[in-house]
């Protein structure tokens, strides 16, 4: 079957989970910048957050732009991603609201980390259902993922040391992945 259903459900899905989490935002009590400053740490990880969507975002637009069809086994791996992406506007403010405390940054760390291997699923069955595709010769060993993966994981078990250092691998994930999947860009240019 062709991929434009999945790629328009999955489209709107982001869009829905951003919303929620620009929804989970509370302004100010007061009309001063020193008002800001009890939302100042929301805001800052709904960013964060909002940038880790968008990354997922790219990165699966580019995934389906570099195949041709799309099999039951991957509407279902697609909406296994889906599902844990939608988890994030759930744990950022939890974060928030906790003050970076241990569990909801770790919790926030698996968040992260489900979508990766969501999304590694998700590449496997898309290159099983077009083995001739762009995308199957682009993908190959998949360090990146491996690397981000496992930065992941660390970064869950720093939190219980220091929550900073959790996030700060968080961080450096998210740095990794700002510049969408170049393996399959350089497949499609002409």
């Amino acid at each position: 079957m062709g991929k434009g259903r999945l790629e328009a459900f999955s489209d709107g899905v982001i869009a829905i989970i951003i919303t929620i989490m620009v929804l989970d935002l509370k302004t100010p009590h007061g009309v001063s910048l020193e008002a800001m400053r009890e939302v100042w740490p929301t805001l800052l990880l709904y960013g964060f957050s909002f940038i880790y969507v968008g990354i997922y975002w790219s990165n699966h637009h580019h995934m389906l732009h570099a195949c041709r069809m799309v099999t039951g086994g991957v509407l279902w791996a697609n909406l296994n991603l889906l599902f844990w992406l939608s988890l994030i506007p759930f744990t950022t403010r939890w974060m928030g609201e906790s003050g970076v405390a241990t569990w909801p940054v770790a919790v926030y760390g698996v968040s992260l980390v489900m979508p990766s291997v969501a999304y590694y699923a998700l590449s496997r069955l898309l290159i099983g259902a077009n083995p001739d595709s762009v995308l199957a010769r682009a993908v190959g060993w998949d360090v990146k993922g491996i690397v981000s993966t496992s930065l992941y994981i660390a970064g869950i078990a720093l939190t219980f040391w220091q929550p900073w250092a959790g996030i700060a691998c968080y961080v450096l994930v998210a740095l990794i992945w700002l510049v969408p999947d170049t393996r399959i860009e350089r497949r499609l240019e002409p």
